[in-house]
């Protein structure tokens, strides 16, 4: 008879189909998860990129995923460089590896003008680290200190942080868009000793700076001692620029205090929707086990060029800095504009560049609607090259050359011609606008999903899996599992596909809440796993598809629970929406959404209806804009097979976008919810009371 662990072993290796295997294919390949006993052989579910496995080895149901890449052990480093355990060890290997090779790019001139890209090389990079962490030293930094950074995406932030792992300094990330509150918050409860700034940023720290009495140091970045800004006697603080520090550094090199791979690398505090900050504590294992599984499904080259203008506050753009210099990847940095992003992507023609849906949408409007007043022959012409193209590309095949000569080589040079990778994450990206930039850039298009408690990514798309709508597999480093939520009817035992709240286990999980262990239990179970609050959907072959949200759920008047992101993903397509926030509560039975428009979307609109206006808030005004916005998103709404209760009855049009400053964005681009409902509350109040005025309309559904 066989034994338990030969059984799973049987278990395992029977999951592991060809890769050949076709989307339309495993449709076939879904089974029923049951639990496994001694006495009747298991009834085991064939998977193509996942394999399940039973939570307890001898009893229990078999609902764990682990990617079919490394079904038998979670990956914890490279798989051709196992030495590599620390954020320290990688760059020592990046540097011995490709030292002469271009590292970080900058666009921006000692005069302030701005031209091609001037690179800093690996080794040029380690030398300013070494001189940095030395610097930190010779200033009084001990060992386990944590240092603050406090400004936008710039080679010096990849410096410093290089020096933090190289001296065994946590780093603390500081998002520049924090309002003075959270920064204080964050630098007292991580008791910061040094915060490296810009001129800006310095402004915020000086308006605050006797409350924050763990700082001994600040380190201005961009900027000569004598033309910092006259500062405070305030006792106990050394202000300095980085250029002196760097000398000084230079001058009394001090020898590398390695950490190992279970020290703190970093403290993420996540700005959340709600509350104040946590900080998420991710160790060098955390980071280096993360990088590792992202490397053993995507192929990285040191030819390969990146744009980094996403936080790097976040983990995000923070694992992809990793990655990048595992590769030998060269790294070019914006200008700090997002409205001079495509200049920077002309200059620096990037092979790989990772994005947000946010942006995606915005593109894919930003096509469609020029395609639709190009008129009927050239409209007819990219119907059909792109009908042709994605035909293709479902079917793996290669599409004629031709259509990228006639239609898409244009539209290629937007991101710069060159880019063979384009990533996705942060939130969900809809099945269509994937579809639609596979084509149109003729790239791999990678979507994943992570959070910063999970070092990011926990699972990601494999390279030629071209069914969109998903978010891919679990990567090597983490294993997966959904709960059910009966309260939300989301169970694991739900047909077709088993539903429920998404739980991760394995090397790339924080350490836990920084103080704060009443959260941190909050979070954990009895048995390790980690808790999301995401709600998950087991798709076939083994791909995690995201439809909810636990803590944004609320329920209308009728009972209906309504998840609003899904809604706004939805409605994000309408050529007029630039933002969407959909608002409901248990006190009305429908749904009213807040749009922030596409300004020159609208104002075509009006210049085909003849509409005069004096700017573009009284035509947000209109009444006939705000009808033809939402005629236009119950089109959308329809197209995607909302339910009745799920579309939107009113709609507020408003000129200006969501973002950092007026408080309605996180770091990443999520609407923050309450403040969201405050800011708009009159907007809101108004939309119900003349709804309640109206009779409704019969349901065309």
């Amino acid at each position: 008879m066989e034994s338990p662990a030969q059984r799973r072993l049987n278990a395992i290796q029977s999951h592991l189909l060809p890769s050949a295997v076709s989307a339309a294919e495993d449709e076939s390949l879904i089974g029923r998860n049951v639990t496994s006993s001694s006495s009747s052989p298991p009834f085991f579910v064939d998977q193509q990129y996942s394999v399940i496995l039973p939570e307890k080895l001898q009893t229990g149901k078999w609902n764990v995923y682990r990617s079919a890449r490394s079904p038998m052990k979670l990956l914890s480093r490279f798989d051709d460089h196992p030495e590599i355990g620390t954020l320290h060890e990688n760059f020592v290997h990046a540097v011995e590896t490709f030292r002469d090779y271009k590292y970080l790019g900058t666009r921006i001139r000692v005069d302030g003008t701005v031209g091609e890209y001037k690179w800093m090389t690996f080794g040029e990079a380690a030398t300013a680290r070494e001189a940095i962490g030395s610097g930190l030293r010779y200033y009084g930094l001990e060992q386990g200190a944590c240092v603050g950074l406090y400004f936008i995406n710039r080679p010096e932030w990849l410096v410093v942080d290089h020096a933090c792992s190289a001296y065994s300094y946590i780093s603390v990330p500081l998002y520049d868009t924090l309002g003075p509150d959270a920064v204080k918050f964050v630098v007292n409860h991580s008791g910061i000793k040094a915060i490296f700034c810009v001129p800006e940023t310095l402004n915020t720290l000086l308006s605050f700076i006797s409350s924050i009495p763990s700082v001994r140091l600040i380190v201005v970045v961009g900027g000569a001692d004598e033309h910092l800004p006259s500062l405070p006697s305030t006792p106990g603080v050394k202000f300095v620029s980085y250029l002196k520090l760097l000398g000084q550094g230079r001058r009394n090199l001090q020898p590398f205090c390695p950490p190992k791979p279970d020290d703190v690398a970093t403290i993420c505090y996540t700005s959340g929707t709600t509350g104040t900050p946590k900080g998420v504590v991710l160790t060098h294992g955390n980071l280096i086990a993360n990088a590792s599984a992202f490397c053993r499904k995507v192929k990285f080259y040191s030819s390969d060029v990146y744009i980094s203008y996403l936080p790097l506050a976040h983990i995000y753009e923070r694992s992809n800095q990793v990655i990048c210099c595992n590769n030998g990847v060269g790294v070019g940095f914006y200008q700090g504009d997002n409205l001079k992003l495509m200049d920077d992507l002309a200059a620096l023609r990037p092979t790989i560049f990772c994005s947000v849906p946010r942006l995606y949408n915005r593109i894919y409007a930003g096509i469609t609607n020029a395609v639709s007043t190009s008129g009927a022959l050239k409209e007819r012409l990219f119907r059909a090259a792109y009908n042709s193209k994605r035909q293709a590309i479902m079917n793996g095949r290669n599409a004629s050359p031709i259509w990228d000569k006639l239609v898409f080589n244009k539209i290629k040079e937007k991101l710069g011609g060159r880019v063979r990778i384009l990533g996705s994450g942060a939130s969900p990206l809809s099945p269509d606008v994937m579809d639609f930039l596979r084509v149109c850039f003729g790239c791999m298009l990678i979507e994943g999903y992570g959070m910063t408690e999970t070092s990011c990514i926990i699972t990601l798309m494999d390279v030629g899996d071209v069914l969109a709508g998903h978010v891919g597999s679990p990567h090597a480093a983490c294993e997966v599992k959904l709960v059910d939520v009966p309260e939300m009817n989301y169970t694991s035992e739900d047909e077709p596909y088993p539903r429920g709240e998404i739980c991760v286990r394995g090397p790339i999980v924080f350490q836990g809440y920084y103080k704060d262990e009443v959260q941190t239990r909050e979070v954990f179970d009895d048995d390790g796993w980690f808790h999301t609050g995401d709600i998950g959907l087991w798709l076939p072959g083994g791909r995690l598809r995201i439809i909810d949200r636990k803590k944004n759920i609320f329920k209308l008047a009728q009972g209906e629970y309504i998840a609003p992101e899904k809604i706004e993903n939805v409605y994000a397509k309408c050529k007029f929406v630039s933002q969407c926030f959909v608002y409901g509560d248990s006190f009305n039975s429908s749904l009213v959404a807040v749009v922030a428009v596409e300004p020159d979307v609208l104002r075509d609109w009006a210049a085909s209806e003849g509409i005069q206006y004096e700017d573009l808030r009284q035509l947000c005004n209109d009444p006939r804009a705000r009808n033809a916005v939402l005629a236009e998103m119950d089109d959308v709404g329809r197209e995607a097979q909302l339910r009745g209760f799920e579309f939107a009855k009113a709609v507020t049009l408003v000129p200006e976008q969501f973002t950092l400053e007026n408080g309605l964005l996180t770091p990443t681009f999520k609407i923050k919810r309450s403040q969201a409902k405050e800011y708009f509350a009159k907007a809101i109040a108004n939309m119900y009371a003349e709804l309640s005025t109206s009779e409704p309309a019969p349901s065309k559904l």
